[in-house]
């Protein structure tokens, strides 16, 4: 998908919303755990609710991997129906991959071609012949962790060398990567003063945006300025939405939750509109 079918999606369904589909087996409804796939069941329900509020779906595949090859055939499912049912929904491989250059072609080649997903995240610590592996494939994007929103984001991101912070270092660097166009960046929503920033260096990239709602970030400081004139803003929530109920009408509390969220950015999209 190309980030001109992600702009359009966006106006189209007036919504910039990626939610995650982080799926725990002790949180989810007690009903699913007596069928063959609980996992794949709960993100079905789940998807089917939710995907004319939303533009983008992230699976983190850890909450994959620790099911052992169960959760990893749950995973290939779910990409395989989102694909298939609703092809215009941009998909993200929240794995967070980066390694020496042979192995990131490897990671690379999972995620983006035999899994087939939009996207993959990608840390970018080991630098550019880690990273360039992913931007290699043609209408796919890494999405590189640039400023995260968890505590421990302060202990290397925002240190300063040669006056400049770390995360800014990032930014301006991966831009001459090859294939760069190719890229997007996680910027955690609890860090939204820095956000004016981070649009002076990557000013038409696209963000993803973790840390709205339960970990505290404010999604109108984070459209105020994140967003450029292309919306260029993935707002992702996970349980909030995926564990609003535990009950058998959990996928219709889900979609409520959504709806909430969808509703607050189409008023977003209304004013920057007007």
């Amino acid at each position: 998908m190309t980030t001109q079918q992600l702009t359009q999606q966006i106006h189209l369904k007036k919504s910039f919303l990626c939610i995650g589909l982080d799926v725990d087996l002790t949180k989810i409804p007690p009903h699913l755990l007596q069928l063959e796939d609980p996992i794949f069941e709960f993100n079905k329900a789940i998807i089917d609710a939710t995907h004319d509020l939303c533009v983008s779906y992230k699976p983190n595949t850890a909450f994959y991997e620790a099911y052992g090859i169960k959760g990893w055939q749950s995973l290939e499912k779910t990409i395989k129906y989102i694909n298939e049912k609703y092809p215009e929904i941009f998909t993200i491989a929240d794995a967070k991959r980066g390694d020496i250059g042979n192995t990131s072609s490897m990671y690379a080649k999972a995620f983006l071609e035999d899994l087939n997903f939009d996207s993959v995240t990608v840390a970018p610590y080991m630098g550019k012949d880690s990273v360039e592996p992913f931007l290699a494939f043609e209408n796919k994007h890494t999405i590189l962790l640039a400023l995260t929103s968890n505590e421990g984001a302060f202990d290397f991101q925002t240190l300063e060398t040669n006056g400049t912070a770390l995360y800014k270092h990032v930014l301006e660097t991966s831009k001459s990567w090859k294939n760069a166009h190719n890229l997007m960046y996680v910027v955690g929503a609890t860090k939204a003063e820095y956000f004016a920033d981070i649009r002076k260096i990557v000013p038409d990239s696209f963000l993803l945006v973790p840390g709205v709602g339960a970990q505290g970030g404010n999604l109108k400081d984070v459209c105020q300025y994140g967003m450029n004139g292309a919306i260029g803003l993935l707002i992702n929530s996970s349980r909030a939405i995926i564990y609003a109920n535990s009950g058998e009408n959990f996928a219709e509390e889900a979609r409520a939750e959504a709806l909430k969220m969808q509703q607050e950015m189409e008023m977003i999209l209304r004013f920057a509109n007007s």
